[in-house]
């Protein structure tokens, strides 16, 4: 038995949550898996995971003995990387999680950057803006807007999104135009709320180095941030929202940015792995060359771009 493949076997159930889906993702087959587990449970004399026949669940040894299999296998990582070709050479899959506009607008463009530079790394990317299990799940990296909020990972601040305030071109011939903020009475916004919690954003203004939080009438609630866009596209009223997302439809006159002497604040953008992920040498050149992009001139993070 190859006890450091079991063992990656055994973690990959366990952050899959079962045998059928750690197979898949090991590309091994299903009987293979199950094979190698009952050998490590043989060679370690104990049982390591509770079957039952909808789920699968960890016995107390299991879980004692899965984070010291995470170590292990992140130092057998990196120590082969320091003493191979790997370490200038990084292969492997790669697992990354990022919302979709900053994947389709942002990433996904300027990727053959990185895969001309690591062309041995495969890149398996999710475009979502729900949250991700990155444990369970199997994934490696996540770039999320706004503020990091699950303390159990490490977090890499990559850049600070200027967000505007807009609406579309249709709208703003029917309501007006708005220059301050008590000309906001009798308009109307397009209204975010988180799919996961169901919490619901209204408009955020910084006056005087202080959040004025308003909320405005409303027609339409969306969950999804492209969703969130075609609304206000759709002439529901005003959003805000990074300027990145709509740098195109304000170039084509399609969105107007308003109360442009009020801003919102900004919104981080930060790339977040678990701590036994930081030793990967794959997940170390991604997120780095991450911070590359971001400070490479000519992207459209700052609203400084609206003046050409």
């Amino acid at each position: 038995m190859d006890r450091f493949n079991a063992m990656r076997v055994f973690t990959r159930i366990v952050e899959l949550g079962g045998f059928a889906k750690a197979a898949d993702s090991l590309q091994l087959p299903r009987a293979s898996v199950t094979i190698l587990i009952k050998q490590l449970e043989a060679h370690l004399g104990v049982q390591l995971l509770q079957r039952t026949t909808r789920q699968i669940s960890l016995t107390l040894d299991g879980a004692a003995y899965y984070p010291r299999c995470v170590r292990l296998l992140a130092d057998l990582e990196e120590t082969e990387a320091v003493f191979s070709a790997a370490r200038n050479n990084p292969k492997g899959l790669l697992r990354v999680d990022m919302p979709s506009g900053i994947g389709r607008l942002i990433v996904i463009p300027a990727l053959p950057q990185f895969t001309r530079r690591y062309p041995l790394i495969e890149l398996d990317i999710g475009l979502n803006d729900r949250p991700v299990d990155l444990i369970r799940e199997g994934v490696d990296c996540v770039l999320r807007g706004g503020a990091a909020l699950d303390e159990s990972l490490v977090a890499r601040p990559l850049v600070m999104l200027d967000q505007i305030t807009c609406a579309s071109a249709e709208y703003l011939a029917r309501h007006g135009t708005p220059h301050n903020l008590a000309d906001l009475e009798g308009h109307q916004m397009v209204e975010y709320f988180s799919g996961t919690t169901g919490k619901r954003f209204g408009l955020e203004f910084m006056v005087d180095d202080q959040l004025r939080l308003i909320d405005l009438p409303k027609h339409v609630s969306v969950n999804s941030a492209d969703g969130y866009l075609a609304a206000c596209e759709a002439g529901y009223g005003l959003i805000q929202t990074p300027y990145y997302h709509v740098a195109r439809q304000l170039k084509e006159g399609r969105l107007c940015e308003v109360l442009n002497a009020t801003l919102p604040p900004g919104m981080p953008l930060t790339a977040l792995y678990p701590p036994h992920r930081q030793l990967s040498r794959r997940v170390r050149v991604f997120v780095d060359w991450l911070v590359e992009l971001c400070a490479q001139p000519g992207n459209e993070f700052y609203r400084k771009d609206l003046s050409g």
